[in-house]
């Protein structure tokens, strides 16, 4: 519903024909049309849409944690070093490099998910060689060949659950180096996990180490994407900390933009030696912030008082009363996650109705009658709204 005020009077005017017409799932999904046709049938002064759609698409539809715009305000004419040198990134690549029990490592601040994996990847590779991850890996599905527009091959293996196994990675590697013909193929240079997976499903401390000793065996490094890895650290029963993560990746990220941040990934390089002159590297990929400090004020916020661990519980514990809530109202499983992301398998039928008053994320077809769907929850997620969502369905 879009509403239109104009000399002290309220009119409301909806464009549901219009959207119908197009083929459009929702209100919310031809709101950009019904503004711009709005606009120009009349001379209203404000213009809001009212959406009464309950959104669980994903895990960064929300701002900032408050204690980072709180800080930002108090900052905002503040003078500061650029480029991620400011004494911001400093606190905040102390705290973490604490964390993670690294004194020695490389801490350094990008902006966002595809962006800091395309970063990685690339300066870890040479022109020769390709990344390995598993068919349901994001680098692999869901980034658009971002990795593959800068002349790397990735390199795909069977998933299980959305992880890599220790021996599927094995045999792979013992194989290529074993082939005659291996110096006319694309050699493995790096090998790319994610913690959560894709499915919300997390490795144990016994499996990252296992992928660790296979990387190490064939000299080739590992790599952990962690854009939801605050939320991977807050669920119950993992063995998985930072320091685990750290002793076994040698370059991984803490996401913060799906994790309290307004935007941000803090790039961890645990092994010093594998990109040098990384500084460089990241400005050849336009990825160096200007205004670095809104970064690092943002993980050092973060990193203060445990924060970035308490806000993602949070998540954790309003998907795990979701999860068990919708199971008990008949919702099948299509993965047991112990995340914020999970995984419905509902029937298309269905789906029509639900999507009138819900927000959720496609994620793939099932059958011909049924579709996978996936509701997230984040770190700004109340019980109330799970409840409400739960009502809904």
């Amino acid at each position: 519903m879009i509403y239109q005020y104009r000399r002290g009077s309220v009119k409301a005017h909806s464009f549901a024909e219009d959207c119908g017409a197009r083929g459009s799932r929702n209100e919310h999904e031809c709101v950009k049309f019904q503004v711009s046709h709005f606009l120009e049938k009349s001379n209203c002064a404000i213009v809001i849409f009212m959406s009464e759609i309950l959104h669980f698409e994903s895990d960064y539809m929300e701002g900032a944690h408050p204690a980072i715009l709180e800080r930002l305000q108090q900052i905002n004419l503040e003078k500061n070093t650029g480029y991620g040198l400011d004494k911001y990134c400093k606190l905040a690549e102390e705290k973490i490099k604490a964390a993670c029990n690294a004194p020695d490592a490389i801490v350094k601040f990008l902006v966002g998910g595809t962006q800091t994996n395309t970063t990685i990847i690339s300066a870890v590779l040479r022109s020769w060689q390709g990344v390995i991850s598993v068919k349901t890996g994001h680098i692999a599905l869901h980034e658009a060949g971002a990795i593959e527009a800068t002349g790397h091959k990735v390199i795909t293996l069977d998933e299980h659950d959305g992880k890599m196994s220790s021996d599927d990675l094995h045999d792979y590697l013992q194989t290529f180096f074993d082939d005659e013909n291996a110096s006319h193929m694309v050699e493995p240079g790096l090998v790319y996990i994610s913690h959560p997976t894709e499915y919300g499903t997390l490795y144990s401390k016994t499996e990252l180490e296992n992928l660790h000793d296979v990387c190490k065996k064939f000299n080739i490094p590992l790599m952990l994407d962690g854009a939801r890895l605050g939320y991977g650290l807050a669920a119950k029963n993992t063995d998985v900390t930072l320091p685990v993560i750290a002793q076994n990746c040698d370059v991984f990220y803490i996401g913060g933009t799906k994790v309290g941040a307004l935007f941000g990934e803090a790039v961890v390089v645990s092994n010093p030696n594998l990109v040098p002159h990384f500084f460089t590297v990241i400005k050849q990929h336009g990825a160096l912030l200007a205004k670095g400090w809104l970064l690092g004020l943002q993980f050092d916020t973060l990193f203060t008082d445990d924060l970035y661990f308490k806000i993602a519980q949070n998540a954790v514990e309003n998907a795990l009363f979701l999860k068990n809530e919708l199971v008990k109202k008949g919702y099948k499983l299509y993965i047991d996650s112990f995340t914020n992301q999970q995984f419905f398998i509902v029937e298309n039928e269905r789906l029509k109705e639900l999507e009138k008053k819900i927000g959720y994320s496609f994620w793939e077809k099932y059958d011909e009658n049924h579709t996978i769907i996936r509701l997230a929850t984040s770190w700004a997620t109340t019980k109330e709204s799970v409840c409400k969502l739960i009502e809904l369905m």
